[in-house]
C-alpha cells in the first residue's frame, strides 16, 4: 500500500481564519456534477461566510421568498458551486421555475425545492431548466418516487434527529440515487449519516456572531497579555 502523501497548505497573513468544513465529510464518497465531485456543503447565506470558508459546494435556501437580488449577491461572493433554492411551498408553480431559470443564467449548478413541492411544479421546471433539480425530504412519507419521475436528480434529506433513518430507508429502494443529507450537530451524526448511505453532507457554520465572539475573545486575551 502507498503511503498517503502529505497535502500543502497554502494561506495568506489576510486570509488565515477561514470556516472548515468537518474533516469527517471527507469519509463520503461524493456526488460529481458537471465532472467536479462534491462532498462538503456549506449551508449560509451570510456572504461573509461564504467567501471565508473551505466547502465544496454552498446550499443558498432561505425561509423568506426566493428573489433574483439575494441570489445575485451570494454568486457575486461565492467561489464555488451553488445550489440555489427557488421555492416549491409558498411560491410554486411558473415563479418556481422562472425563479429557477434565472439561476441558470446567474450560474447556479442546480436549484432546491422545498419539501411541499408539487409534482406540477417540478414538471414546470425541469422543461424550463438544464441544471439538476433537488428536491428535499423532510419526513419518511415524502412520495419520492412521484418526484423523480417528474424530473428530480439529487434528493436532500433534512430530517433533524431522523435524517440518517430516511437516508437509509431511501437506500434501500434507491441504491445508486445521489442523496445530500445534513450532518447533524456532531462527528457522530455526521458518520452516521455517511454510513446510512449519504453521499454528501451539509453542514451549518457558526453564526457572524459566534464567530465575532471568539475574535473579541482573542484581543481581549491580547490586550491583557500586553500586545
Amino acid at each position: 500500500m502507498s503511503e498517503k502523501k502529505p497535502i500543502p497548505s497554502v494561506m495568506s497573513d489576510l486570509r488565515h481564519e477561514i470556516v472548515e468544513a468537518p474533516e469527517s465529510i471527507k469519509k463520503c464518497s461524493g456526488i460529481k456534477i458537471y465532472g467536479r465531485r462534491i462532498k462538503s456543503i456549506i449551508f449560509t447565506t451570510d456572504v461573509s461566510i461564504i467567501a471565508n470558508n473551505n466547502a465544496d459546494a454552498l446550499l443558498a435556501v432561505y425561509p423568506f421568498t426566493p428573489t433574483p437580488t439575494v441570489l445575485k449577491s451570494i454568486m457575486q461572493v461565492s467561489s464555488v458551486p451553488v445550489f440555489a433554492g427557488v421555492g416549491g411551498g409558498l411560491t410554486k408553480g411558473d415563479r418556481s421555475a422562472n425563479m429557477s431559470l434565472f439561476s441558470e443564467s446567474e450560474g447556479a449548478v442546480a436549484v432546491v425545492v422545498n419539501g411541499p413541492t408539487d409534482i406540477s411544479t417540478i414538471q414546470t421546471i425541469n422543461d424550463r431548466i438544464d441544471i439538476p433539480i433537488i428536491y428535499t425530504v423532510v419526513s419518511d412519507k415524502a412520495d419520492i418516487g412521484s418526484r423523480i419521475k417528474a424530473g428530480v436528480d439529487i434528493l436532500n434529506v433534512s430530517g433533524g434527529a431522523n435524517t440518517a433513518s430516511i437516508v437509509a430507508k431511501i437506500r434501500e429502494s434507491y441504491p445508486d440515487f445521489p442523496i445530500i443529507a445534513t450532518g447533524g450537530p456532531s462527528i457522530e451524526s455526521i458518520e452516521a449519516t455517511i454510513a446510512a448511505g449519504a453521499n454528501a453532507i451539509t453542514f451549518t457554520p457558526p453564526s457572524n456572531g459566534e464567530l465575532f465572539k471568539k475574535k473579541m475573545e482573542k484581543y481581549r486575551q491580547q490586550e491583557e497579555d500586553g500586545y
